[in-house]
């Protein structure tokens, strides 16, 4: 059964080579934002033949595509994720540890809409992202 990635670049007519099924599986399989170094690291271990140039290239691919979108989370790496079909999310960033969290907020949703339209657009797209650090214990008193 293909994963969902996969299906995506089968239904936009994407020639699926062994190792392009596998990089499509991981990134379908992640749990997380990868990198290309993990992107790379996860197929590797399923096919030790796929090289990193591989990866970069087929990456490239799935985004030109627009099956994958890359974001720049800093840290100097873009970081990948299917692209949304209707499952809108935003993002918060631990600026210490990388971690990506997801999230959708009806009430930021409705004022982003209302901002737009203040100022004169209808909002058509957009890309949320809140960095942040963890609340320690003792900052929860301050």
């Amino acid at each position: 059964m293909a994963s969902r990635i996969e299906q995506s670049c089968i239904d936009k007519g994407l020639k699926m080579t062994g190792q392009r099924r596998i990089i499509a599986r991981v990134l379908s399989d992640a749990e997380d934002h990868p990198d290309v170094e993990e992107v790379y690291r996860r197929s590797s271990k399923i096919d030790a033949r796929i090289s990193l140039a591989t990866v970069y290239r087929t990456l490239r691919i799935f985004e030109d595509s627009e099956i994958i979108q890359s974001h720049d989370f800093g840290g100097g790496r873009a970081r990948y994720e299917a692209t949304e079909d209707d499952e809108h999310h935003d993002h918060l960033i631990n600026v210490d540890t990388g971690e990506v969290i997801e999230f959708y907020d009806d009430e930021l949703e409705a004022l982003q809409e209302k901002i737009a339209k203040r100022l004169g657009f209808r909002l058509v797209d957009h890309r949320f992202e809140l960095y942040g650090l963890p609340i320690k214990p003792s900052d929860k008193d301050s």
